[in-house]
This record gives structure tokens, C-alpha cells and sequence, in this order.
């Protein structure tokens, strides 16, 4: 009888497929939020495989600011279509102009805050009871206290001392009505993981994680895009520099890093040698030393 060698993405794609198999089982209304960033692809492409040859059964959601990257959305929508799935998009300017947030001001305003009204709007309109999300564990200290099957109240919040056991990859996924959760089947991957299986599954990313030209300037340690969402102080020049993003999100708080990675194969020699993690280029992450952990028991992604 052969013997079959898993190797440690075999090992970590068996997993992640388990835990949308399970969600997909457990709930009745589940979502994938999708960025357009390469965690929430490859979590898509490892939906599309969970469930082959079925279509994925249940929708993407997007959260769109306004302030994103023209180059997000347009493959958004084109890998949309080519999954043929369903996308849902919740607008944080529908939130603005409906009154359920109001706008910061100034040169450092940013919508990324924002998000959080909306999804949870999304998730209640929607009625969904779970939000399978792309975070990682090796990315920031309070994702590192994530739970694969995280629970949020009826109010949308997570409390990182009231998560359930998973002994053996027992899953409770049981809720009172109005509570929701969040599901992370990419918890255990490393960034330096998702590239190698990216490189291996041979999934198309947004132009921005390669090396490109770009008008940036540099703003308390991040170096950002020029756009008309980001007013520049008198102090701040713009310079053109050949850059590209390490993560994507909201255009006014995701810093790119100066490179000439311009292959999968550079962009993977650059990771193994950065002693940086990849939100160490969001502005948004540098507001507090407990930023993202606020935002999350406030129900942020």
C-alpha cells in the first residue's frame, strides 16, 4: 500500500478545509469576508477546493470604505466572477450618509475605524451567525488570542477571556439569537506560509503586492499613497518610489515598503528575510499599543 507524505501547507490547507467544512455544517447563514487582500484569496481559493465541484455556498462580504485601492476592486470583481460566487458589500459611506457614523477630520482621518459599524450592520441585516475571516495568528499580539470558532456577543464584541476550549478540534458553535462568530481557518499560517501556498496553488494576487512605481510620502514611520483621501501636511513631500504592499486594506492606514520583488519567487526571499511583520506598515495599527485589540472587542474584523 503507498505511502503519502503531507507535507506542512498539505497539513495546513487539510486543516483550513476542515474548519469551513465545519462551519459550513454548524451555521445556517455563514459569510467569507473578503478584502481583496491575500489572506481572505487564498481562504476563497481554499473554499472554492473545500467544496468542489458545489459552487462555494455561501457569499463573500466586502466591506468597502471608499477610500480603497482602484486595483482592489477591480480584481475583486474579477475573481468574483471567476469563482462565480455571491458578493455582498456593505459601504461605510451608506453608514456616513445614514448618520450611523460620523466622519473623522483632518490630515490623519481614516475610515478603517469605521468598518466596524458597517459589518456589524452587514451581519445583522444580513442575518449571518458566522464571518469566516482570514486573520492569522503570527500577524499582531491580539490576533495571537484568537480561538479558530471566536465568539461576539449580541452586541457585536469579543472578549479574549471568555473563548471556549477546542480540545481535539471539537468545535461549539452554539449561540443565543443575535450573538454571531468569527471563524479563522487560516490561523496557523504563517506569512511566509500563505506565499509558499499561494506559489504552489498558483492563485493571482492584486498588482500591489509587487514591486511597482508610486507616488508615496512618509507619515510617522509608514510610508503611504498618494490620494485624493489623504490631505498632505506642508512638511510631507511626495516622492516617487518603487514600492509594493505587504497588506492591503483601506488606502488611508496601509503603509507599502520599499522593494524591487517584482516575482513570487522575490517577494518570498524578501519575507524570509524581514524582521518586520507585515502590519507593522498599517498606520491604523500605530493609534495605540492596544489598537487592535480595542477595535476587535468592539467587533473589527
Amino acid at each position: 500500500m503507498p505511502h503519502y507524505h503531507l507535507d506542512h501547507l498539505d497539513q495546513l490547507e487539510s486543516e483550513a478545509i476542515f474548519i469551513l467544512r465545519e462551519t459550513a455544517a454548524q451555521f445556517q447563514n455563514p459569510a467569507l469576508l473578503f478584502s481583496g487582500g491575500k489572506d481572505s484569496i487564498v481562504m476563497a481559493h481554499l473554499a472554492a477546493k473545500a467544496f468542489w465541484p458545489a459552487r462555494i455556498p455561501f457569499p463573500l462580504l466586502h466591506v468597502d470604505t471608499g477610500h480603497n485601492f482602484q486595483e482592489t476592486l477591480d480584481y475583486r470583481d474579477a475573481f468574483v466572477e471567476k469563482l462565480g460566487a455571491r458578493l455582498v458589500i456593505g459601504s461605510v459611506q451608506e453608514s456616513i450618509d445614514s448618520g450611523r457614523v460620523k466622519e473623522e477630520k483632518g490630515p490623519f482621518a481614516s475610515r478603517n475605524g469605521l468598518q466596524t459599524v458597517t459589518l456589524l450592520d452587514t451581519i445583522e441585516a444580513r442575518k449571518f451567525d458566522a464571518c469566516l475571516g482570514g486573520g492569522r495568528r503570527d500577524e499582531e499580539k491580539a490576533r495571537a488570542k484568537e480561538r479558530f470558532f471566536s465568539h461576539r456577543d449580541e452586541f457585536g464584541q469579543w472578549d479574549p477571556k471568555q473563548q471556549r476550549p477546542e480540545l481535539w478540534n471539537l468545535f461549539n458553535g452554539k449561540y443565543h439569537p443575535g450573538e454571531h462568530f468569527r471563524v479563522f481557518p487560516l490561523s496557523n499560517f504563517t506569512e511566509m506560509d500563505v506565499w509558499m501556498y499561494i506559489q504552489r496553488e498558483g492563485i493571482e494576487l492584486p498588482s500591489l503586492y509587487f514591486s511597482h512605481e508610486r507616488d508615496v510620502f512618509f507619515r510617522n514611520g509608514s510610508l503611504l499613497a498618494v490620494s485624493e483621501f489623504i490631505p498632505m501636511l506642508d512638511t510631507e513631500k511626495a516622492e516617487r518610489k518603487t514600492v509594493r504592499f505587504r497588506t492591503i486594506g483601506d488606502i488611508t492606514c496601509t503603509g507599502a515598503v520599499e522593494s524591487p520583488a517584482a516575482t513570487l519567487e522575490e517577494v518570498i526571499a524578501e519575507v524570509a528575510a524581514a524582521r518586520q511583520t507585515e502590519r507593522g506598515t498599517r498606520a491604523d495599527d500605530k493609534r495605540s499599543e492596544t489598537a487592535m485589540e480595542d477595535r476587535k472587542r468592539e467587533g473589527y474584523f
